[in-house]
């Protein structure tokens, strides 16, 4: 699904960025006085400001709105600022809020009969459903704008949306992603895009790949191999060789595997600490753990393990900043709404004013409502903040328990690893050998950390008191490894979230799980484990 995304973003541009700076454009917006000319120039402020004061991007996205409301093609301009906030908030992956402004947008372009727009719009919306692994919504939109494209003659549009439908395809029905693929190949044939080109022939070979095709994967990635010189975009070099090493690795073409692999890492040096540089290094891991070649086995692993483990703590931090600014949206909300009918209000008092002529008492009433909207208010401020600190405590508790949880599936790797590498020193007669293998041991055996299970029970003890002490009493037969599922569950984490903490399958975890309801006798199956878990807190806590 990573992959995919990369390819979505790839082939889809949205905002216009503007060259003039903030500074010019907030005194230009201050200066004018035309309604249009400042929804324009509020929404490009906004833009600029976005990645570095997002409370003042919010604040000229708010004003581009109000202005909008003030233009003669009210709906028109307030689709356009709708669209920017929805840009705004998935610079910031906050999905949820992208998706109502995008849908906004889409009803007023709808109720215009505004086709072109309508299909610009459905192309955002179809990579927000992709975002979210809605694959039926967004094959929808896909076609949508791919049978307007197809009406305009359009070609590199075309061959950008085949591949996005393809692509989405491509692990549901493998036919249908080929005969999509082929549409755009045919289209690419027509242009002089390498890219795009290098793009449709990689994936291709992808898709024959799991056809079990290799005579025209290796046809198609050749095809690839002879534009790859063309280009400059190393992100595309390391989308070719990353794919292709992992075909080779597949096949059992260990050298080849290995080669297009440090290619890859070559051109991905400036982003090594990715998604991408975390596979290579698991390929080439994989790779010569197959030539047994231990030692530098062991060093792209713990390069992997160092990514990956990275790689969670920064997608807890950036799920923790989506938890904010969605807070923030609601708070906004709720204090627009408010003042939304405190100037309602006014002008119902104002009107009341004109007829009944009862000024003091107009005055007192708005006095009276303007200090429960207040109080209101503040209670509203404090129960968000308190929300935000509890979803802080939380999150940074799981970023916590992750780390502790990888750390031990790290150990446990390098457990087998040394029981696998000193079986293989018993086989072993070559002198020179035993010297290599003893090496590999020892740093193996430095850098093994065999107290950090008890570490992780102190820790969530500290938190969860006397929860292994009743646990262990009630069932002493649990191994070491089953209290651990038993403290992830307690947490009341999922099947997934518990397989990426531990790096276990998810068909392991499940299994594990049967094995502790036969141990908890739990026989009924409408009784949820972590529920049953959660039983065990002590009655004081």
């Amino acid at each position: 699904m990573i992959r995919f995304l990369y390819i979505i973003f790839f082939f889809s541009s949205f905002l216009l960025y503007s060259q003039s700076s903030t500074k010019e454009l907030i005194d230009s917006f201050n200066t004018i006085n035309n309604h249009e000319d400042k929804v324009e120039i509020a929404i490009k402020i906004a833009s600029n400001l976005q990645n570095s004061d997002w409370d003042r991007a919010v604040k000229y996205i708010e004003l581009a709105e109000t202005e909008a409301k003030k233009t003669k093609n009210k709906d028109l301009f307030l689709a356009k600022v709708y669209i920017a906030t929805g840009n705004l908030y998935d610079s910031k992956d906050v999905i949820d809020v992208t998706l109502q402004y995008y849908l906004k947008a889409y009803d007023i372009y709808k109720s215009n009969k505004s086709i072109a727009d309508i299909v610009r719009i459905e192309n955002n919306l179809a990579i927000i459903y992709a975002k979210t692994n809605n694959e039926k919504k967004a094959l929808k939109y896909f076609l949508n704008v791919y049978r307007y494209q197809n009406s305009k003659k359009d070609s590199d549009k075309l061959v950008k949306i085949l591949n996005n439908i393809g692509t989405i395809y491509l692990h549901k029905n493998i036919d249908s992603s080929l005969y999509y693929f082929k549409k755009a190949d045919l289209i690419a044939k027509t242009l002089k895009d390498n890219k795009l080109k290098i793009y449709v022939y990689t994936n291709l070979a992808r898709a024959y790949i799991l056809k079990k095709d290799s005579k025209n994967a290796d046809s198609y990635f050749e095809k690839a191999f002879s534009l790859i010189d063309t280009i400059t975009d190393n992100s595309l070099k390391v989308f070719v060789y990353e794919s292709f090493s992992e075909y080779k690795l597949e096949k059992n073409h260990l050298d080849h595997a290995i080669t297009n692999a440090e290619k890859a890492l070559e051109f991905n040096k400036d982003k090594l600490f990715g998604f991408s540089g975390m596979r290579l290094n698991k390929i080439l891991y994989e790779a010569y753990l197959r030539k047994e070649d231990y030692k530098k086995a062991v060093h792209y692993f713990q390069k992997y393990n160092q990514i990956s483990d990275s790689i969670n703590i920064e997608q807890k931090a950036v799920n923790l900043e989506r938890i904010r600014l969605e807070q923030d949206y609601k708070v906004r909300s709720q204090i627009r709404t408010l003042v939304e009918e405190k100037t309602r209000f006014k002008y119902y008092v104002v009107g009341l004013i004109l007829v009944v002529g009862i000024l003091v008492l107009i005055l007192l009433l708005i006095r009276y409502r303007n200090r429960n909207i207040i109080n209101q208010l503040e209670k509203e401020k404090l129960k968000a903040k308190e929300q935000e600190l509890k979803q802080s405590l939380e999150a940074k508790n799981m970023v916590l328990v992750g780390k502790a949880m990888a750390e031990i599936h790290r150990t446990d790797n390098i457990n087998e690893i040394l029981t696998d590498l000193k079986k293989i020193k018993l086989k072993t007669v070559n002198k020179e050998m035993h010297l290599a293998i003893d090496i590999v041991l020892k740093r193996l055996e430095k850098d093994l950390n065999t107290d950090i299970w008890k570490e992780f029970e102190i820790s969530f003890e500290q938190v969860h008191k006397s929860f292994f002490d009743k646990l262990i009493i009630d069932y002493p037969t649990l191994t070491p490894k089953e209290r651990r599922l038993c403290a992830l569950l307690y947490l009341d984490l999922t099947t997934k979230e518990i397989s990426q903490i531990t790096g276990q399958s998810f068909k392991s975890i499940e299994n594990a799980r049967t094995r502790l309801r036969k141990k908890f006798d739990l026989t009924n199956e409408k009784v949820n484990l972590s529920t049953y878990l959660n039983s065990f807190k002590p009655e004081n806590m």
